[in-house]
Formats: structure tokens, sequence, C-alpha cells
């Protein structure tokens, strides 16, 4: 006779869901509509959402609109070869993915998170399988402190928590209370990063020698994950991928990323 408690602790554990589904009902992460499941979209958001797709440039992971052949590179790869290895996104940064980035980074939207993150690991499942240690990029801790949380840790803390790589929240610092980069043309961005992370001396240890993987939100211009790729260089880190969220594809970018791309 089969053993009858999985179902019974399994209708019981739906049971102590219901007053919270009454009181908090899930909602559509990019329109904010009823759905059934948290963390879902409602189909007509997941319709504009955008899914970077195979075959892409193999540094940069920007799509192809066709196979281009083995180790065939972008254009933007060739022309400015970035300080990291390998970059990847989940989805283009349109619409309903600026919905998602903003609930999570300005409207506490923490849950979001790991939803983002199972995206996030289905784009870059080749760098996570190469990754030693997960490093988010940092906020400065005045911004910090008036925001609560980081959203790129929150991420970089899903992404670890789902794959099982460690998470080095440490490891990387913001010495410089840097402009908010909305607003700022690419080179203005990049002039605005510089010089503006390093790797303390005390968590040198934890990424030297080691192949990271670099954690945040968007991917603009690539001048902040450029900035902090340099200093994780620099304390010692083997390699250094990057995977975000979101990504502006090359031709997309406006200063004033707040508009539709």
């Amino acid at each position: 006779m089969a053993d009858p408690m999985p179902e019974i602790k399994s209708f019981a554990h739906a049971v102590l869901k219901w007053p919270v589904r009454i009181l908090f009902p899930p909602i559509c992460a990019g329109c904010r509509r009823h759905v059934l499941e948290p963390g879902v979209l409602c189909g007509a958001c997941w319709s504009k959402l955008k899914l970077l797709e195979r075959p892409w440039c193999p540094v940069m992971g920007t799509p192809f609109q066709h196979e281009m052949g083995e180790g065939f590179l972008s254009a933007e790869a060739i022309a400015d070869p970035p300080p990291f290895e390998r970059a990847r996104a989940s989805v283009v940064y349109g619409d309903v993915a600026r919905e998602m980035v903003q609930g999570l980074k300005y409207h506490d939207r923490t849950d979001l998170a790991r939803w983002m993150a199972r995206w996030m690991l289905r784009a870059g499942g080749e760098l996570i399988a190469d990754a030693d240690v997960i490093v988010p990029v940092p906020l400065h801790r005045r911004r910090f402190f008036s925001r609560k949380f980081n959203q790129s840790a929150e991420l970089a803390r899903a992404v670890s928590k789902l794959s099982g790589v460690p998470l080095a929240p440490a490891a990387l610092k913001r010495l410089k209370l840097t402009r908010q980069q909305v607003g700022l043309e690419r080179k203005e961005r990049e002039d605005n990063v510089r010089g503006a992370f390093r790797v303390p001396p005390e968590a040198e240890i934890t990424i030297a020698g080691r192949r990271v993987l670099l954690v945040d939100d968007v991917y603009t211009t690539g001048a902040t994950v450029g900035a902090a790729t340099r200093a994780l260089r620099k304390g010692g880190a083997a390699t250094v991928d990057v995977l975000t969220f979101a990504r502006v594809l090359p031709g997309d970018f406006r200063a004033d990323e707040t508009t539709l791309i």
C-alpha cells in the first residue's frame, strides 16, 4: 500500500498558501495584472518579451540573424574588444524587461530576483559551468544605505542558489559614489566609472586564480562591467565572464535609457 503521507503533506502545504494568495494575489511581473502563479508573465507581456537566443557572438552574446559559423565574432567584439572573456544576457532590454528591472531596482520587488535568475541560468549555462565564484557589481555604501539592498547582489544570490556556484558578495568594492548612468553618453559612462571599483586586500584570496562570473542587472554600453572586470583582473582573477538579466543591443542605446528602445 502506497504511503499517503507525501500527498497529505502536499495538500497541507497548498492549504497554507491559500490565505497568502487571497491577501497577496500573484501579479504579472511586467504589467501587474493578476496571474495564476508568482513570478510569471501574463500572455500579453510574454509575447512582448524578447529572449536572446543562439546563434550569437561567442564573446558579446549579441544575436546574429543567421548562423555565421563557429568562432565568428560580431563587429562590436572586433572593433572594441572587451576586458572580460564572454558576456551573456537572457532578454533584450525592452518595455517588459525594463518594468521587471525597475520593479526589482526601485520598487522593492526582490521577489522577482529568483525568477529573473532562472532565465539568466538558461542564457548563461556555459558561463556558469566554468565559474568558480559569483561576484555581483556592488553599490557604493551611501547608495546601498538609501536603497537598502543591491539589485545585482539579489540576482547574484539567486543565481548562486540555483546553480550551486559559491557567492562572494564582498569580493568587489565600489570606491566612488558615481553619478547615475541614466542620461550619460557612452564616453561619459566610461569616465564616470573609471577607477570606481577595487578588490579589497582581504578579498583577494577569494578570487585569486579563480574564474569569476560577474553579475549585473542590465548591460547597456558595458562601461560598468568593464570597469568592474578590470578591477577583478587587477585583484588576481584568472578570467571574468559577465552575466546580466537584460541587454541593450548595439544600435538600441540611448543616453536616456528609460525611454523605449
